[in-house]
């Protein structure tokens, strides 16, 4: 038996390429409430939010992938995590859009809270000519 832990990495995803842009990585695990794609198997180029997870087969319920019993009746048809696309984040869970870097941006390179030397000197001639 696997360790919950370890389970977690067998869970990963890749992002769509507008996400691989905004996030700066590659692949993330999936969470219930994210919006997924499938990219193979039965169901290809279906999209549907994560209803449930399971670690122990690193399978994934999704919204509106279901198969009919021969009894009458649906029912869920899991799909392995590696085998889908993570199209939209789901944001409620504070720990995990930490985890995710901010985009880079050239112009953010002062600090917030402490004056560098460069910005201070600019500040000061800017108050001068006022």
């Amino acid at each position: 038996m696997i360790s919950k832990h370890k389970r977690d990495k067998f869970l990963g995803a890749n992002l769509s390429e507008n996400l691989r842009e905004q996030h700066s990585k590659r692949s993330m695990r999936v969470i219930k409430g994210d919006t997924v794609r499938i990219l193979r198997g039965e169901y290809v180029g279906i999209e549907g939010k994560v209803e449930k997870v399971n670690t122990e087969k690193s399978k994934l319920s999704i919204e509106g992938v279901q198969r009919e019993k021969i009894r009458g009746g649906n029912v869920k048809v899991q799909v392995h995590a590696s085998n889908v696309q993570i199209i939209s984040l789901n944001t409620d869970d504070d720990y995990r859009i930490k985890g995710i870097p901010k985009s880079k941006d050239k112009n953010t390179n002062i600090k917030k809270g402490k004056d560098t030397k460069k910005s201070s000197i600019k500040k000061e001639s800017v108050g001068e000519e006022s």
